[in-house]
């Protein structure tokens, strides 16, 4: 940790945040990455989509766009990954600059737009891995330019359904204009229904992602969506696009969705509420400002049966991850349970 902060951070906080995230990627794909955090208590191995995995702590989609390193995450320390979002076509996403660090608050603003190679280099990427071990789950999106915005999720679930273990419909992105109109009932009835016969053929996991702005009508109703349709579970939450007041960073009036530390308290809510709606009828994923152990505990407390982040990796680097896993280990020992499962939802 220190020597990130002592050494690497100096160095990064100098660059342009997208900058300095390819060149992440870059050093990721060398393949010289050492494992971080050695063997995850056994404590923490639980089962997601009927997959084992060492630890219930995620990567968060958005980090690795399209699928250049998830073997690179998890070997470094996580217990799955989650790629993407990928859309059918290429897409350059917004205007550059378009990733915004606000130091003072731990948090990230973005308005990049689903960015991304497309589904076909996805696509080729994960069939040349999908013989290695380790969870993968895909964030799906929508092109910008689309008339068909069903049919685009409808394309890359068929697509990818075989090459990995989850996959998620991302319709809370605040960065490409109407998408999270997919999240009305109406609108989002209509989505599902169109992948119901896709997900009846594949049989691989589908999840939906949701905003932390809806509201709590809202909320309830895409669990009650997600049951009849007879989905795995919600990832909670996406990016906000609220702007709390305790924001103090220059950067706080820049367009987009805001992750990171201000986003952890109101994430939570909206799981503890989902949670409260659908019991242990849906696997639900915590995402949000995690940044410790205690703070994946609460989530877990709150009802999510894995957590995922990634803002917090721009300022604590990777040995975060093993400092997580290890307070969250003793977390659950402290309080007598014996795994994770046992905690979840234990409000």
């Amino acid at each position: 940790m220190s020597l990130y902060k002592n050494l690497v951070w100096p160095l990064v906080q100098n660059l342009d945040a997208e900058d300095a995230h390819r060149l992440t990627l870059k050093v990721l794909r060398t393949g010289l990455v050492p494992a971080f955090c050695g063997t995850a208590d056994p404590v923490l191995s639980t089962t997601l989509f009927g997959k084992a995995v060492s630890s219930p702590v995620g990567l968060a989609a958005g980090f690795d766009k399209n699928a250049e390193v998830p073997d690179a995450m998890l070997k470094l320390g996580f217990g799955f990954v989650e790629v993407g979002g990928v859309t059918p076509k290429p897409q350059p996403g917004n205007p550059r600059p378009r990733v915004f660090r606000l130091v003072e608050d731990r948090a990230v603003i973005n308005r990049m737009g689903f960015n991304n190679d497309g589904l076909d280099v996805m696509a080729a990427r994960l069939e040349a891995r999908r013989h290695r071990t380790g969870l993968l789950g895909v964030n799906l999106g929508a092109n910008k330019d689309s008339t068909d915005r069903p049919g685009d999720y409808a394309i890359s679930y068929a697509r990818l359904a075989p090459l990995c273990g989850f996959a998620v419909v991302n319709v809370s992105s605040p960065n490409t204009p109407g998408l999270r109109n997919l999240q009305g009932r109406e609108e989002l009835d209509a989505l599902l229904k169109r992948l119901q016969p896709l997900q009846a053929q594949y049989k691989t996991p589908l999840l939906v992602k949701i905003a932390p702005d809806l509201a709590d009508e809202d909320i309830d109703a895409v669990a009650e969506l997600a049951l009849s349709y007879g989905l795995s579970g919600i990832v909670a939450s996406n990016t906000t696009i609220a702007r709390p007041d305790s924001l103090r960073s220059r950067n706080k009036g820049e367009t987009g969705g805001l992750s990171g530390q201000p986003l952890f308290e109101k994430s939570t809510d909206v799981l503890r509420r989902l949670h409260d709606q659908v019991g242990d009828r849906l696997t639900l994923i915590g995402v949000g400002g995690i940044a410790s152990g205690e703070q994946a505990y609460a989530k877990i407390r709150a009802g999510a049966s894995a957590v995922q982040l990634y803002s917090a990796l721009v300022y604590e680097g990777p040995a975060l991850i093993g400092r997580i896993r290890s307070d969250l280990a003793a977390l659950l020992k402290r309080d007598g349970f014996k795994s994770v499962a046992e905690a979840v939802g234990r409000k």
